[in-house]
C-alpha cells in the first residue's frame, strides 16, 4: 500500500509528535553555490519566501537558479517538533514539511512570479506526496509573513486550480498558512544537487503554464 504508516497521511497532532531539543542545527550558514548568507540577518532590501514542493533537493535547485534569487535553503516548517532531524521528519511524527527558505530582490522578481515558479515546478493536486515521494513532508504548501502575501497566494492558486481544472487535473491540495519557525535541515542537505550533481531529483512539473492577470 502506498500509505503503510498513518503518519504518511495524517499530520500528527502537537501531544503525538515528537518533543525534539533546544540545541539548534549547526550549519557552515554560507550558499555552496553562490557564497551568499543562507541565515540572518539579511539585508534590509530583500525578502523571505518559503515553498514546500516535495524533496527539497530538486526544489532547491529550482530557486537558486532564478535570477533575482540572492540565496536559498532547505530545512523543515509547519509542524510541531523543536530543531528536528531528517530521519525524525521522515517519520511522519514531527508535522514539519521540508521546505526551501527563499531569499530574493523584489526589485528584480515579484513573489507573484516566484509563485508562478513554484505552481509550475511540481504537481500541486496529489496530497501528502509528490510523485513517489510519499508522506506528510512532501505536501504542497506556500508559507507567508504578511497578509500582502497571503492574498497574493490564494489568488495565484484560486488562478491555476482553473488551469489544472481545464486540463482534467485535480484539486490543488497546496496549504497556504503563515509562516512559522524555519529549522534549518543538516549541512549535508544544503544545496544537495550542487554536491552531488548526480543525485536524486523527484521534482516534476504538470506541463501546464501558471499564467496570472
Amino acid at each position: 500500500m502506498l500509505f503503510s504508516s498513518p503518519y504518511k497521511r495524517k499530520i500528527p497532532s502537537p501531544e503525538n509528535s515528537l518533543l525534539g531539543r533546544e540545541e539548534e542545527m549547526q550549519i557552515s550558514g554560507i550558499h555552496y553555490v553562490n557564497g551568499n548568507t543562507i541565515k540572518p540577518p539579511f539585508s534590509s532590501g530583500l525578502k523571505l519566501a518559503m515553498f514546500g514542493l516535495g524533496c527539497f533537493w530538486g526544489a532547491e535547485r529550482i530557486f537558486w537558479q532564478t535570477e533575482g534569487v540572492f540565496s536559498t535553503a532547505v530545512g523543515y516548517s509547519a509542524g510541531h517538533t523543536r530543531n528536528p532531524t531528517y530521519e525524525e521528519v521522515c517519520s511522519g511524527r514531527t508535522g514539519h514539511n521540508e521546505v526551501v527558505l527563499v531569499v530574493f530582490d523584489p526589485t528584480r522578481i515579484t513573489f507573484v512570479e516566484l509563485l508562478s515558479l513554484f505552481f509550475e515546478s511540481h504537481d500541486p493536486t496529489q496530497g501528502m506526496r509528490q510523485g513517489n515521494d510519499i508522506g506528510t513532508q512532501y505536501r504542497s504548501g506556500i508559507y507567508v509573513s504578511d497578509k500582502n502575501d497571503h492574498e497574493f497566494a490564494v489568488k495565484v492558486r484560486a488562478a491555476y486550480q482553473k488551469q489544472l481544472l481545464n486540463a482534467n487535473y485535480n484539486n490543488i491540495t497546496t496549504e497556504i498558512k503563515s509562516a512559522s519557525v524555519f529549522y534549518y535541515a543538516e549541512e549535508y542537505h544544503q544545496q544537495y544537487l550542487a554536491k552531488n550533481p548526480n543525485g536524486y531529483c523527484g521534482v516534476g512539473g504538470t506541463g501546464i503554464l501558471c499564467s496570472v492577470d
